[in-house]
């Protein structure tokens, strides 16, 4: 038997089932009858991409930390099994508190076969690398949203004097002393923000990087990293100063609510015509959301901790440019597409992000949306409703917007692939239940 608690607490997988069962959706599927308005209210989880990030920074200090806030998703539960198969101490405390302690770690080689289930597993060569001067991770898996490098990650590693190659589908870094210097990215990355961060944190003398991302998610693992000892100014801005520091001590950390969540239960209360209010969200966050709903005439009143979104009328169509923070997110693109498909006239979406990321639009058009895909934009013409029909999730975010158009169709909508959703949602169907949502999650024929 396979469990990481210590103490009382249970996750809420079944007990006696393997790592890959837990974390392996794939005979399993979503049934929705469709066509009932969302009402009621939901809380948001900690947010995905934190936690992703911020699982390997606990490995930079010399002492336990303790996470809070920590979703239960399968990417979460991929890194702690990674973790253990390290000699990685860890153990959940409580529902949503992990505890990790790195002090008998014995190797710098994360288990390849898990590293390549999820795109995040690189944050564990900026952490290696930061605290034993080498690491080997396999090159990274996760959704596929088109060509997605690492290039700038390891531009960042090199100019703070790392020599990295591939080996055998995995990344191999070593320094014989990490330098800090300065870094100029080419192009905005969240992951190469993140990852230099956490390489550059014990490394000696001053690093400064330049055009950084600057989302929530990266603010919030330089506080915690900062909480441990570590000298991170700007982080939130263009520019990241950091000045390394000989060593780091654990803390005890609380990670922020996921903004991408509580968008897609925005879209959701709105695309099946609710009224839901979305609790546990910092609504700053979430500010070029509502000013599209407003846009777009739904309702949205905000709260110091909650943001409630009611539908009034038909939406009015909207042109939509994805954009790095504090623009609008790529993740939210294929859920806001989705509630376009019934707005009247015809809206655009363009996505600048990633080059892949309107594979979905093949999934609504069985469901009678009204979508051209020319490159990166998109034209869609509202339709009066959406029919159900068998549909696919093509990858995380876009799972998400098929459980919405399922949400929204009247009738029974079938949705297979599930493993994406559940890799960035915790527990969506119970959460969706909660709101008045008919939804099941039970397994495939095949």
């Amino acid at each position: 038997m396979v469990c990481y608690n210590k103490k009382e607490y249970t996750p809420p997988f079944a007990m006696g089932t393997t790592i890959d069962e837990r974390c392996d959706n794939s005979l399993e599927k979503y049934v929705i009858n469709g066509g009932k308005p969302l009402t009621g209210e939901v809380v948001i989880s900690g947010a995905k991409n934190v936690a992703v990030a911020m699982i390997p920074a606990a490995l930079l200090s010399d002492t336990p930390c303790v996470l809070e806030n920590v979703p239960d998703i399968s990417d979460v539960r991929i890194m702690i099994h990674m973790l253990k198969k390290m000699n990685v101490d860890v153990y959940y405390k409580e529902p949503g508190v992990l505890y990790i302690d790195s002090t008998k770690m014995n190797t710098t080689k994360v288990p390849y076969e898990l590293a390549t289930k999820m795109r995040a597993s690189y944050y564990f060569l900026g952490a290696l690398l930061g605290k034993y001067n080498e690491a080997e991770v396999a090159l990274p898996g996760g959704c596929h949203l088109g060509n997605r490098p690492i290039d700038q990650h390891l531009k960042g590693f090199e100019a703070l004097g790392v020599q990295t190659e591939v080996k055998a589908g995995a990344i191999v870094a070593k320094s014989n002393a990490l330098t800090g210097a300065p870094v100029f990215f080419d192009q905005v990355s969240v992951g190469a923000t993140i990852n230099v961060m956490l390489c550059a944190c014990k490394a000696k003398g001053t690093t400064i990087i330049e055009n950084v991302a600057k989302e929530p998610h990266i603010v919030d693992v330089a506080n915690f990293l900062n909480s441990m000892g570590a000298k991170i100014k700007g982080a939130g801005t263009d520019t990241i100063k950091i000045v390394g520091v000989k060593e780091l001590k654990g803390s005890t950390y609380s990670i922020i609510p996921d903004q991408i969540e509580a968008g897609t239960y925005m879209m959701m209360a709105a695309a099946t015509k609710g009224d839901v209010v979305i609790k546990n969200v910092i609504p700053r966050h979430l500010d070029c959301l509502t000013a599209k709903l407003n846009e777009m005439g739904i309702g949205v009143e905000e709260g110091d901790d909650f943001i409630r979104v009611f539908y009034k009328k038909r939406p009015k169509k909207t042109m939509v440019k994805t954009l790095p923070y504090p623009g609008f997110p790529t993740d939210m693109q294929p859920l806001i597409a989705t509630l376009l498909c019934v707005s009247e006239g015809t809206s655009t979406v363009t996505e600048t992000i990633w080059d892949s990321r309107f594979k979905y639009t093949e999934e609504l058009k069985k469901m009678g949306a009204d979508i051209k895909v020319s490159g990166n934009m998109a034209m869609i013409t509202g339709v009066d409703e959406l029919s159900p029909a068998p549909l696919k999730a093509t990858d995380l975010r876009a799972g998400a917007a098929m459980v919405i158009a399922g949400l929204m169709a009247r009738g029974t909508t079938e949705i297979y692939d599930i493993f994406h959703v559940e890799r960035g949602y915790e527990n969506i169907v119970q959460k969706i239940k909660g709101m008045g949502g008919n939804i099941e999650k039970i397994e495939t024929e095949d």
